[in-house]
């Protein structure tokens, strides 16, 4: 168990990253836009928030709070919020912006981080819902508010027109 444990809590997210390229490569051109710069919009702001909350609410780690040895060596530094939880909750929610499906699967693997770093004794749960939470309000904002403003087919039209005038 513990085992499984630490694999997912060390090394999950990096199947997660892996499984978003994939999703990346797969689509068509023009998606592969959309998906690019959605991304450039959501993970800055993602980071941004993310070490805004950081600033403002210092959580000790389990092991410091409760003087144990975790399973995985850490820092004894601020666990809040958790950043495995939230590249891998990041690379779920962009991808469920386009595939609501497989959003779901990596957002579901994503949690497991979570809870693997709650349980090899790295974060609280706090930390680990408030990454979540937080790559999830920014997408939802950004899908709202912003990405609608972003004229994507005229971008990709006018380079179009632009490169064929050449």
């Amino acid at each position: 168990m513990d085992f499984l444990a630490i694999f997912t809590a060390q090394y999950l997210v990096f199947i997660i990253i892996i499984l978003g390229i994939a999703f990346f490569l797969h689509r068509p051109i023009h998606e592969k836009k959309e998906i690019l710069i959605f991304s450039l919009i959501t993970l800055p702001i993602i980071f941004i928030i993310s070490r805004i909350c950081a600033t403002l609410y210092f959580n000790p780690r389990p092991f410091v709070v409760d003087q144990f040895i975790s399973l995985i060596p850490h820092k004894p530094n601020n666990g809040f919020p958790s950043d495995h939880t939230l590249v891998s909750s990041a690379v779920a929610v962009i991808i469920w912006h386009f595939n609501k499906k497989i959003g779901w699967f990596l957002f579901v693997l994503a949690l497991l981080v979570g809870l693997a770093r709650v349980y090899v004794g790295v974060h609280h749960y706090v930390d680990i819902f408030a990454s979540l939470i937080i790559s999830f309000v920014v997408v939802v904002v950004v899908e709202k508010f912003i990405w609608p403003k972003i004229k994507i087919q005229k971008i990709f039209s006018s380079n179009k027109k632009t490169s064929e005038n050449i």
